[in-house]
């Protein structure tokens, strides 16, 4: 009897430290546990020691550090109906377990799932060189679309970074082209204005020249100092038309 006795309560006991071991949860700073009372939600606990009534009390460890997660290339067609694969980078974390847990199913997946969907909806609606030169704008915009979607499932989407944007060799020489041109058409405006500088300031200066003949002499010698100086074999000298005019009024009535 007393051997029945003390076998009993060795069970027991032994029954009574697995019960407060399978009770005992220890959650780390960034962890949290969702409890559920008899299948209903309870609280939300953590960090620290928390202890768990067994059978009656389950848990659900949640993490709450940022998690970052590549978005596989997706094709896009943009506004302009150009080809594009895009892949992405997601960064996000979970700010209330309680709905990380209840409002959906495995929320990593279904995040990832809704930022590809996401990024091929709103580059969709940018053309080309949007896409190409407005980065940080787009970026913006999918992780303010992913947000405002993620918020009832207790997710923060902290950042949105585009990665690579894969365009074909033929769209790739398009746009070589396209660029090529652009300089020529900037390269011919340019000179225009130029001209047109030039064209006014040598306005600027026949009206000067004009009221005032003596300008015309000294612009005469100094254009014959330049020559000289370059130590030319010939040297042309402008003739007024108006002296030749004199000598063939005056050579016209001999003959």
């Amino acid at each position: 009897m007393i051997g029945f006795t003390f076998g009993f309560s060795s069970i027991l006991f032994l029954f009574l430290v697995i019960l407060v071991a399978s009770s005992i949860r220890i959650f780390r700073e960034y962890e949290r546990g969702v409890v559920f009372m008899l299948g209903r939600f309870w609280k939300v606990k953590g960090p620290g020691l928390v202890l768990i009534i067994p059978i009656v009390q389950q848990v659900v460890r949640i993490d709450l550090r940022t998690v970052v997660f590549d978005v596989p290339p997706q094709d896009v067609i943009t506004r302009d109906n150009v080809s594009v694969k895009v892949n992405a980078v997601v960064y996000f974390r979970v700010v209330d377990p309680e709905k990380a847990v209840i409002q959906v199913a495995k929320f990593f997946e279904a995040t990832s799932q809704l930022s590809q969907t996401t990024l091929r909806a709103v580059l969709g609606k940018h053309e080309l060189d949007e896409l190409l030169a407005e980065r940080e704008q787009l970026n913006a915009d999918i992780q303010k679309t992913l947000d405002a979607q993620t918020d009832a499932w207790g997710i923060k989407v902290s950042n949105v970074e585009i990665k690579h944007v894969d365009i074909n060799e033929t769209m790739i020489r398009a746009i070589a082209r396209q660029a090529e041109a652009e300089r020529e058409r900037r390269a011919k405006i340019i000179h225009a204005e130029g001209e047109l500088q030039a064209s006014e300031k040598l306005l600027q200066a026949a009206q000067i020249i004009a009221q005032q003949p003596q300008a015309l002499q000294l612009r005469y010698l100094q254009t014959l100092t330049t020559i000289a100086a370059d130590k030319n074999s010939t040297i042309i000298f402008p003739v007024p038309i108006e002296l030749l005019n004199a000598l063939i009024n005056r050579v016209g009535p001999a003959a």
